[in-house]
């Protein structure tokens, strides 16, 4: 069972999305609450996916993101799609630092919010498309080279992280930045989860940044991976 976390400041929103989610068999939420009472929703409940809303007048998204124990700690930390009405947000680019694992528009369809929660939980990255323009056009447009992910891809193609990938790691890397959960990757690799796992860990750790969104757009910058169109 999928225990997943709701956070957003609006309550309407937050039942309507409660209500389509645990319309799956395979998914339940424990709770749902605004940003100020994200962190301790986390640790009381300790879900494997939260949606947080970007937006927030009290304490946003971004604040909770970087309020979370960060990974390899031994505090939880659940896997976090960021949820945003503006497909062109600044906030995107700080969100994905902060370690977002994947965005997703508010007026997402039924059906694709619970896909994307499922992916989530194995471990994939979800990137609304019309989110994915900002994402792009920071990262692999320069206009955000300043930034930790993309400063370390402008230097990946002799740098050091690259150079220590194995073959297999960089298969697994390409499929990483298709989008793919780790139970489709292990599927088309022929191995078991656990190693694709083991895989993305080591490809994190490489490549020098916090998530596998970052590490997809490396990936695509490097030409691993075809970038999504930017419509």
């Amino acid at each position: 069972m999928i225990r997943v976390l709701i956070v957003d400041d609006e309550l309407l929103l937050r039942s309507c999305m409660q209500q389509i989610l645990e319309s799956d068999p395979d998914i339940t939420v424990p709770s749902t609450c605004d940003g100020a009472q994200a962190v301790r929703a986390v640790e009381q409940h300790r879900p494997d996916v939260m949606l947080l809303d970007l937006k927030m007048p009290d304490v946003n998204g971004l604040s909770v993101l970087r309020r979370l124990p960060g990974r390899g700690s031994d505090g939880h930390r659940p896997a976090t799609a960021m949820l945003t009405t503006f497909s062109e947000d600044e906030d995107v680019l700080d969100a994905l630092e902060a370690g977002a694992d994947g965005f997703l528009l508010k007026d997402s369809a039924p059906e694709q919010l619970i896909h994307s929660v499922k992916v989530l939980a194995d471990g994939g990255t979800v990137l609304a498309p019309a989110v994915a323009r900002s994402v792009i056009g920071g990262f692999l447009d320069g206009a955000a080279r300043s930034r930790p992910a993309a400063a370390a891809a402008d230097g990946a193609a002799g740098g050091p992280g690259v150079a220590l990938l194995t073959d297999r790691e960089r298969e697994v890397l390409g499929r990483l930045a298709e989008g793919l959960p780790n139970a489709d990757i292990a599927r088309e690799l022929c191995v078991s989860t656990h190693t694709v796992r083991d895989h993305v860990s080591m490809i994190l750790a490489k490549l020098g940044v916090d998530n596998r969104v970052q590490a997809a757009v490396m990936a695509w910058r490097l030409g691993l991976a075809p970038a999504p169109r930017r419509g």
